[in-house]
């Protein structure tokens, strides 16, 4: 067992939790604690660093969802094995599922769309608007850079570099307005002669996209972890797309074996790619956001992708690419045939939201949000514990109920109606030819960000009612 002499402190600006976090992570990634090694417990780890137990508990929980540790429930923490994997080198927008064809009136709706507009900086986004017109720039009214205002661009790459740990130059960011336009970007960059695979359940929303664009489509189940690389391999696909900070709608958070599994895979043939969809990262309520996979490809194999929809709002319309440095020659001759997608104030005004510090503020105030209504959501189904089980808690605005008592689906849904509460079967965002109802258990999804906390408890008793 390491004794894990770690040295702290307390003036360095960095939390003290962090500090334990980054020192065992590095142990782990360069060897020096071995695989399978166990940890001291977290009670007498703290006694020898003189800390809080919950100072080092959070430090430990951080590790355990990245995948460095392992628990084994009454024998303690285990570094997991990194070995023969991809070497770590150091430094949505959501679309609703198919309408049944029958309208209902809903008194509570778990939509998993949409944000707390109620929160939205409407006073300073107004006074930033006015600031950035009170003088006549006539440049603004002209047709911008395609990739986006340079400007932007730099200060979306330094957000990324310093909360997600995403490595790139403002030349390898290109801005457009939504998800669909970069897809559409992206397989006029890459050509549509590529098969993608994507996890079942996924975006259904993406999926349909590069249906309609004419890529090849192979579906790989995911598991606990997500994306299943042995199955990945037998589908014959180059590209993988992947949402490995906070897989939808499943909730899951990929450990990092998993994500340098998949990075050994993109290595393994020149063209192969992942493309990471980072569309609700910022939302995590244990611990610190997961850090990318873009962050840990030395190679160049990630695509990037991310977006101000679930972070601000839906309407703002403005979300990015950061592409492969070999991708921007292409990109660059392609993005000639394209216009900007996005208004050059509404850049203007999101660069100065930023930069002035608004966005992180309205982060910490949206998370604190997010966070009381998730908790309240997750007290009021308490009762169904005995037969349900929640997924993909502590991130996100969503909650995935799993039923154990081998009721169906429509069952569930047909009993919430009746209380006048809608929710949203995870069957819809299956892909690959399987039926409703087929693959795992029963579960629906709970969306909360659009309901208010009266509304959450209130919908919640009604579903334990019928539900019980």
């Amino acid at each position: 067992m390491q004794e894990l002499t770690i040295p702290l402190n307390p003036k360095a600006g960095i939390p003290l939790y962090e500090q334990i976090y980054r020192y065992i992570k590095e142990d782990i990634q360069k060897g020096r604690i071995g695989a399978k090694e166990k940890l001291p417990s977290s009670r007498a780890l703290s006694a020898h660093l003189e800390v809080s137990r919950s100072t080092v508990d959070l430090a430990y929980g951080q590790l355990l969802a990245e995948g460095y540790l392992e628990s084994a429930p009454c024998r303690g923490y285990y570094a997991c094995s990194m070995e023969e994997l991809y070497r770590l080198v150091p430094d949505t927008e959501m679309q609703e599922p198919k309408d049944t064809g029958k309208t209902f009136a809903y008194d509570y709706d778990f939509t998993p769309n949409g944000i707390d507009l109620d929160s939205f900086p409407y006073g300073i986004w107004r006074k930033i608007s006015r600031n950035i017109l009170i003088d006549d720039k006539k440049e603004l009214f002209r047709l911008g850079d395609p990739k986006g205002e340079r400007e932007l661009r730099e200060t979306i790459r330094s957000y990324l570099h310093q909360a997600r740990g995403v490595n790139c130059s403002p030349e390898q960011v290109v801005l457009g307005a939504g998800n669909d336009y970069l897809l559409l970007l992206l397989s006029a960059v890459l050509g549509t002669g590529h098969r993608i695979a994507m996890e079942t359940p996924t975006y259904k929303h993406a999926y349909r996209i590069f249906e309609q664009l004419g890529f090849l489509l192979s579906t790989v189940p995911a598991d606990a972890q997500g994306m299943q690389v042995d199955q990945l391999q037998k589908t014959g696909a180059d590209i993988a797309y992947v949402m490995p900070s906070h897989q939808y709608p499943l909730g899951i958070v990929m450990p990092i074996k998993r994500r340098l599994e998949l990075l050994a895979w993109a290595e393994e043939r020149k063209g192969r790619y992942l493309i990471e969809d980072d569309y609700d990262s910022e939302f995590r309520y244990k611990g610190k956001p997961i850090p990318s996979l873009q962050g840990s490809d030395s190679g160049g194999r990630v695509i990037y992708m991310g977006t101000f929809s679930k972070s601000i709002a839906p309407a703002i319309r403005i979300s990015y690419l950061v592409l492969p440095r070999e991708l921007l020659r292409l990109c660059e001759e392609k993005l000639c045939l394209f216009s900007s997608t996005v208004s050059r104030i509404d850049q203007m005004i999101l660069n100065t939201f930023i930069k002035e510090g608004h966005f992180e503020r309205h982060l910490n105030r949206m998370r604190t949000i997010y966070k009381r209504k998730h908790d309240l959501l997750l007290a009021g189904l308490k009762p169904l514990s005995g037969f349900c089980r929640v997924a993909g808690e502590q991130a996100g605005v969503h909650l995935l109920l799993e039923f154990r008592d081998g009721r169906t689906e429509e069952e569930v849904i047909d009993r919430a109606r009746e209380a006048g509460v809608r929710v949203y079967p995870l069957s819809e965002y299956r892909t690959g030819g399987e039926r409703r109802g087929e693959g795992r258990c029963t579960a629906v999804i709970l969306g909360y960000a659009t309901l208010s906390e009266e509304e959450i408890a209130e919908a919640a008793k009604r579903l334990v009612s019928v539900w019980s």
